[in-house]
């Protein structure tokens, strides 16, 4: 909760220029609101006008929802004056992923064959987040089919990094972290398979958080057949924001029970205090590919922050993340076999050459799959969850690269498959954890030669509490500042 003073003198600042209020964080918004120090309507406007602004140079939300929006603010203000029990981000303006069903509107997931299908009901995050009182401004741009580190397609265009648009937003949930990042909406609503959240809030100098595999219901029971094992074991849902307050607030409404996810469980979003001091185990590479000097400085300006707030930070060796590296590409790639024809068929060339590479270079180290490799892998990968949980009873957090480079140059991942290997080889530390399914944060540090740099932190399955504590103070430290204004026309 926002304390009333600290908000107050800000407020008598900002109330002579509402259009100001997009700079605002969710929780300052909510707390305004529901205070009536503000209005919903006021708030929303000034995203919206924020969002005529600055969209047009980077493509982040493909769809505006201007309309709708002030309807539902409007909605959110009489609550507010009927003394109606109000939700944790009522009337706060929220951006939703186009991959992501969001009632009445199309779910294009990027794909220009997909442009009509409209979606009757909301997926569990976005019914999370509407019963919470957010109000859904837009709908962010991903990579046809969600599938690169890229947000491009045929359909919607490409989504530029507001810091440097040769330089990739991220994927899938780029086109999230690009709004977010440029002031369009202080929370957006994305999803993770192998990176999507935390890589795109990397790369714009955001936050993002990828929970427990169970924490967040991702609605993995399609309508038209059984959500393959990686869908059920691997992706999950959760938010991106411009600060880790933001992350906490909104990843606790997003937390809420749905029966249509067949892993969530119902888990406490606090645990038992850690045992001081905090033991914090630093990888830099475990084997795959080194990381540049920029990530290596990033970790060591997080390592020192972590030391000076009390934390004990040492250098640690965990090759298991190199194998677990490797078995992303045999297990999830397997369970996306079923796309292929879907791909082939209705896919841009980035998503079919994309995909085309990935399974040549799973082929040089796995061979042709067979039922017994794919039987192995998924013994293998509880296996390694043993060790790593084992590993972090002495050291309860990690902090890993979130990749070894900064953000890729746009479209170097279909350049050929020698350079897609080395990026996806750049993206070990995020494969690999998603492949294992423990939370894992992205937190900015400081800026190097015009881009975003920041780490990843790592914690024990269910204890998102402690990632986010260390989020903070990493954050409250950092020299890196959003929202920004697109550093180009």
């Amino acid at each position: 909760m926002i304390n009333p003073k600290a908000l107050s003198s800000g407020f008598e600042l900002i109330q002579k220029n509402t259009d100001e209020l997009w700079r605002w964080s969710a929780a300052e918004l909510a707390y305004a609101i529901r205070t009536k120090q503000i209005s919903s309507r006021e708030a929303v406007m000034s995203c919206l006008k924020r969002i005529e602004e600055v969209n047009p140079k980077v493509n982040a939300l493909v769809e505006v929802l201007a309309e709708g929006a002030l309807r539902a603010a409007d909605a959110s203000d009489q609550s507010v004056l009927k003394g109606e029990d109000l939700g944790p981000l009522h009337g706060v303006p929220v951006a939703t992923k186009i991959n992501t069903d969001q009632a009445g509107h199309v779910t294009t997931d990027g794909v220009v064959a997909f442009q009509h299908n409209v979606a009757a009901d909301d997926s569990p995050p976005v019914a999370h987040l509407r019963k919470a009182g957010a109000v859904f401004v837009g709908r962010s741009n991903v990579p046809s089919f969600s599938l690169r580190w890229v947000s491009n397609n045929d359909l919607h265009g490409s989504t530029l990094n507001p810091w440097d648009p040769t330089r990739t937003p991220g994927g899938s949930s780029g086109g999230a972290a690009s709004a977010v990042a440029c002031g369009m909406a202080p929370v957006a609503q994305g999803n993770d398979i192998g990176g999507s959240i935390r890589y795109p809030a990397y790369a714009c100098g955001i936050t993002g958080i990828r929970p427990t595999i169970g924490r967040v219901a991702t609605g993995a029971d399609l309508p038209n057949g059984d959500p393959p094992l990686s869908l059920q074991m691997k992706v999950t849902e959760g938010p991106l924001a411009r600060n880790v307050a933001d992350l906490r607030l909104a990843l606790s409404v997003m937390s809420a029970y749905d029966p249509r996810d067949p892993v969530h469980a119902n888990v406490p979003l606090i645990g038992e205090p850690l045992k001081k001091p905090i033991r914090v185990g630093l990888l830099r590479d475990p084997g795959v590919v080194k990381p540049d000097p920029a990530v290596n400085q990033a970790l060591n300006e997080a390592a020192a922050y972590l030391n000076d707030a009390g934390y004990v930070v040492e250098e640690v060796d965990l090759p298991l993340f190199a194998e677990a590296y490797k078995l992303w590409y045999l297990l999830v790639l397997e369970d996306l076999t079923d796309l292929w024809p879907a791909i082939k068929q209705f896919g841009d060339e980035g998503a079919r050459l994309n995909l085309q590479y990935n399974y040549e270079v799973s082929r040089q180290w796995w061979g042709e799959v067979t039922l017994e490799k794919y039987r192995t892998g998924y013994a293998r990968r509880g296996t390694l969850i043993i060790a790593l949980q084992k590993f972090m009873e002495q050291y309860p957090i990690l902090l890993l690269p979130v990749s070894a480079e900064q953000a890729f140059k746009q479209n170097e991942d279909i350049k050929s498959i020698d350079s897609n290997a080395r990026l996806m080889a750049a993206q070990w530390p995020m494969m690999s954890i998603a492949l294992l399914g423990f939370p894992a944060i992205s937190v900015p540090t400081s800026v190097s030669g015009g881009l975003p740099t920041g780490v990843q932190i790592v914690g024990r399955r269910f204890r998102e509490d402690t990632i986010l504590d260390a989020a903070e103070i990493i954050e409250s430290r950092a020299n890196i500042q959003v929202p920004i204004d697109p550093l180009f026309h």
